[in-house]
């Protein structure tokens, strides 16, 4: 089962974030239109449960929540929910909860750079086989022209 996990974030912008992780978890999955409804559907459930626990904007979070994807749309099981509060108040844990959060970040930078360069150089190899092929198919209609030629 699919686990959305959206790493440290501060409370006020726990939104964009589980919208952003949800995009990356079901791309090509579900229709954009489907993440929007879901994320917006969750986000309400989690603002209510933040109201609950005092949560103040300046505090940092962390939300944990399984779903599953039935008939192209995502299924919440907000039972699963799990959040950690760093409240501001606490200072030390918020300083570690943010390096973390720092250094997930330029972890997730260098991945995603080298992804990009592992794209690149795939299409690089995909269009010199798409060349060849071409090539190869220009070469097999030039000889079958000039064995036509021969049989007249």
């Amino acid at each position: 089962m699919p686990k959305l996990l959206t790493g440290f974030v501060r409370a006020s912008g726990y939104a964009n974030k589980v919208r952003k992780v949800l995009f990356a978890a079901t791309r090509g999955k579900v229709s954009p239109e489907e993440v929007v409804r879901a994320s917006a559907e969750i986000n309400k459930y989690i603002f209510e449960k933040l109201q609950e626990m005092n949560v103040k904007k300046e505090d940092v979070i962390r939300v944990s929540l399984d779903f599953d994807i039935e008939d192209e749309k995502i299924k919440w099981y907000p039972e699963t929910l799990h959040i950690e509060v760093y409240r501001k108040e606490e200072e030390e844990k918020l300083a570690l909860a943010m390096e973390e959060v720092e250094q997930m970040e330029k972890t997730f930078e260098e991945v995603v750079k080298e992804l990009e360069d592992l794209a690149n150089k795939l299409k690089e190899v995909t269009d010199s086989i798409l060349n060849i092929v071409e090539r190869i198919k220009q070469e097999h209609t030039g000889l079958r022209l000039k064995v036509e030629e021969h049989e007249t």
